[in-house]
């Protein structure tokens, strides 16, 4: 057995008497709670609504290195532009006087260049190799329940040219972060993956990718931590914090108080809403996305698949299909938009063979935290020396939730971080 499986077998009992409050319950929030229960605090964890009821449940389930790569990179604006002349574009930017957006948006901007996207993409990928590796052994040593597969995950393309250009992408990832994507010919594709259609010209695959069940996998694991002790507290907002000295000491809550001794911050999207308490901004955007659930059809694909020239995504379990998609900066609106629903099945039917059911098991839409360098911020919160923000995984929270959590729990522990933590500073914006 490996020192990393002593670390994710046994809790560790120096810091019993140390209490951590997490406020926010999805897959982030659960990933901290998980790695400060393993070095011995105690725990609990705060969710203004339900535990893994957010961005985390709704998502894809992709547990994905290859997703190195920042929205920002050269050629995003001139793609984006002209994907919302289409009617049915999968971006939609609504800043109306959103002051923030605005500011968001122009410095998204001008990080849509070669340097700043290599910088990124060398922040973004330890976080997702490294929880590559803690996901194996998470559910390997806890049981997690989340139909935890290793079947790769492809770009299927139905254009030629579009195809082709991918190749100086999958050069990048092959070259600056040993990503290599295997090339399918046409008839290779059909051969592998005999769910699509003809017309298709060939995929790029990435056999080392995984997915998973995300409304699953918090279920069983948040049933793990409270088996080992941690105590969960739901449907309480996070109204205030209180301080003594520099150090925050109590959080106030929507109708209770909690005294501890640290406090983490993993409140996704809506972490910038805090900003009066934490007395202190993250640029986060909300980027709202919809996804569909169906059972599987009668020819399903094996395999996970992302449709670039749609930016549609299909992801197959065990007894159902999911389909997701979409892109709006239009603040928190909560409406599910029926036409956007729509446009995920119609693409999905472009390109699978067999009927889709007409029926959903369920239809979602839930925000992703956006940073314009698609970074995370963790880091203790300059404004207070106990409190850490662990927020702004933009589309890869579940991918990279299992690092965060680690990195988290060391610097609460005063331990040396196993990745260099500098890439995600809350004061580098």
């Amino acid at each position: 057995m490996t020192d990393s499986d002593d670390s994710v077998r046994q809790s560790e009992p120096l810091a019993e008497s140390r209490h951590v409050v997490v406020i926010g319950g999805g897959v982030v929030g659960i990933a901290c709670a998980h790695y400060l229960n393993l070095g011995g605090f105690r725990v609990t964890v705060v969710d203004k609504s339900r535990i893994g009821s957010g961005c985390s449940h709704g998502n894809c389930g992709y547990i994905s290195p290859s997703h190195a790569l920042p929205l920002a990179e050269p050629g995003a604006l001139t793609k984006t532009f002209k994907a919302m002349l289409k009617p049915n574009s999968p971006m939609r930017i609504r800043p109306g006087l959103n002051v923030s957006l605005w500011k968001w948006l122009l410095k998204f901007s001008l990080r849509c260049n070669a340097n700043d996207c290599n910088q990124s993409g060398r922040a973004i990928h330890p976080l997702l190799t490294s929880a590559m590796q803690l996901y194996e052994e998470l559910v390997d040593s806890f049981h997690l329940n989340c139909e935890w597969t290793r079947q790769g995950l492809m770009f299927v393309y139905e254009n030629q040219s579009a195809f082709d250009s991918y190749a100086s992408t999958d050069e990048l990832l092959r070259r600056d972060f040993n990503e290599p994507a295997k090339r399918f010919t046409k008839a290779e594709l059909l051969d592998f993956e005999p769910s699509l259609r003809e017309h298709v010209v060939g995929a790029w695959y990435f056999e080392h990718d995984a997915h998973l069940r995300p409304d699953r996998l918090l279920e069983s694991w948040r049933d793990s931590l409270l088996e080992r002790g941690v105590e969960f507290v739901e449907q309480q907002a996070l109204t205030g914090i209180n301080e003594q000295d520099g150090a925050a000491d109590r959080v106030l809550l929507s109708s209770q108080t909690i005294d501890a001794d640290e406090f983490v911050i993993a409140t996704g999207a809506w972490t910038p809403q805090l900003e009066k308490i934490l007395r202190y901004q993250i640029p986060i955007q909300p980027g709202k996305g919809y996804s569909v659930t169906m059972p599987r059809p009668q020819v399903c694909p094996e395999t996970p698949m992302i449709f670039p020239e749609h930016k549609v995504a299909v992801t197959p379990w065990q007894s159902e299909l999911r389909l997701g998609s979409m892109m709006e900066f239009i603040g928190f609106d909560s409406r599910i938009d029926p036409k956007r629903l729509r446009l995920l099945t119609e693409v999905a039917r472009r390109y699978l063979k067999s009927e889709l059911p007409t029926e959903f098991s369920e239809t979602w839409c839930g925000w992703r935290p956006m940073t314009y360098d698609s970074t995370p911020v963790i880091d203790r919160c300059p404004s207070f020396s106990n409190v850490y923000i662990a927020a702004g995984h933009n589309m890869l929270g579940l991918s990279m939730a299992p690092a965060t959590g680690k990195l988290i729990g060391e610097m609460i522990s005063g331990k040396p971080t196993h990745l260099a933590v500098e890439p995600y500073r809350a004061d580098r914006f």
